[in-house]
């Protein structure tokens, strides 16, 4: 079970969370997983339990990267957004529209 590839978009927190949700399906299915890898009796000398099982800790491993950087990068992209709107907040005070801005942004992180 491969994760999606690409950069993943942090405008849109429903669609970020959607992300998060599709690249965590292998660690939901472990179980699945664990019970496809792992050979019963009937099948040990058939499949080589030792390498099945490297293949899906290496899958594990390329989902849990994926995620981390994602999610390191939209913490990074949005922080870079609040210290904007803060520096701009110092100038104008009085702009409501810049402070509900500004809030958004800081509960996104």
């Amino acid at each position: 079970m491969a994760a999606p590839s690409g950069a993943a978009s942090c405008e849109d927190f429903a669609e970020f969370q959607e992300l998060l949700r599709v690249m965590r399906t292998i660690d939901d299915r472990i179980v699945h997983e664990l019970n496809t890898t792992i050979p019963t009796a009937s099948f040990v000398g058939k499949i080589d339990a030792s390498q099945t099982c490297k293949e899906l800790y290496q899958s594990l491993m390329d989902a849990h990267t994926s995620r981390e950087r994602i999610i390191k990068n939209c913490i990074a992209q949005t922080s870079s957004v609040v210290k904007t709107l803060r520096e701009e907040r110092e100038k104008a005070q009085d702009d409501v529209a810049l402070l509900k801005q500004l809030r958004k942004e800081q509960t996104k992180v």
